[in-house]
């Protein structure tokens, strides 16, 4: 489980988030949505104890963030949207190397490989250097360091992005599995298919703060939208779309 509380964040004189809580729960996909600059990658980053909170708190199965975030980053595993591989390491290596961060065994490492290239669709390009890699190769790649270590919490920033789609729909499945297995996802996507078809909740963010915490179907009952994209743009409070 995943839970932040009344967390504050300040960038300089920017006031990037005013008092956001909400939690994420295990055995469920939890949505969080907003416009640009609402404060999605600010308080994703603190889930993920990659950044400390100015005030409130941030828990990842009941350990503090910022009190012990080496033991957070053992129990979660966070795709950023941006992926940052390096060019000349094989997709192999960049894989096997975070297994070896996180103080996984080589036949273990290499069971977990065999796994992930499978279900990830992996085999193809293995054992290639990662220049030159598509957009969806890449995302690949970093999403098989991700699950590595089988993390029990997952951060998914945007997972389908690059994707074509036999890519999207394997992701998709990905996603349902790593519910299926109880674990807490956490997952942002601008693409209103995806949320209908993956999120058991949303959380919506607007202006640094959460501004609606519900089920899909609860989030139209409380604006009186029909339409998810027009319940999330009423949630939201503005006419700009989400993303």
């Amino acid at each position: 489980m995943i839970e932040l509380k009344n967390v504050e964040k300040r960038f300089g004189a920017v006031h990037a988030l005013r008092g956001v809580s909400f939690a994420a729960h295990d055995g469920a996909i939890t949505g969080v949505l907003g416009p640009n600059g609402a404060g999605k990658t600010t308080s994703l980053r603190i889930a993920a104890g990659l950044l400390p909170p100015d005030d409130g708190t941030a828990t990842v199965d009941g350990t503090d963030t910022s009190a012990d975030p080496l033991g957070v980053r053992r129990a979660i595993g966070a795709l950023p949207h941006s992926h940052g591989l390096y060019a000349r390491m094989t997709a192999r290596e960049h894989v096997a190397y975070f297994g070896r961060l996180h103080g996984l065994a080589s036949d273990v490492i290499s069971a977990r490989l065999d796994h992930l290239s499978e279900v990830l669709e992996m085999r193809d390009f293995l054992d290639r250097r990662t220049e030159g890699f598509s957009q969806g190769q890449k995302l690949k790649v970093a999403i098989a360091r991700v699950l590595v270590h089988e993390p029990k919490n997952i951060i998914l920033d945007e997972p389908t992005a690059g994707l074509d789609v036999k890519g999207t729909r394997a992701m998709r499945a990905l996603v349902q599995r790593l519910k299926a297995d109880g674990r807490c996802v956490v997952f942002s996507s601008h693409v209103m298919q995806e949320v209908a078809a993956l999120c058991d909740e949303v959380v919506v963010i607007a202006a640094g703060r959460v501004t609606a915490q519900a089920t899909l179907e609860d989030l139209k009952a409380m604006t009186g939208k029909e339409q998810l994209e027009d319940a999330f743009v009423a949630a939201v409070g503005t006419d700009e779309g989400l993303a």
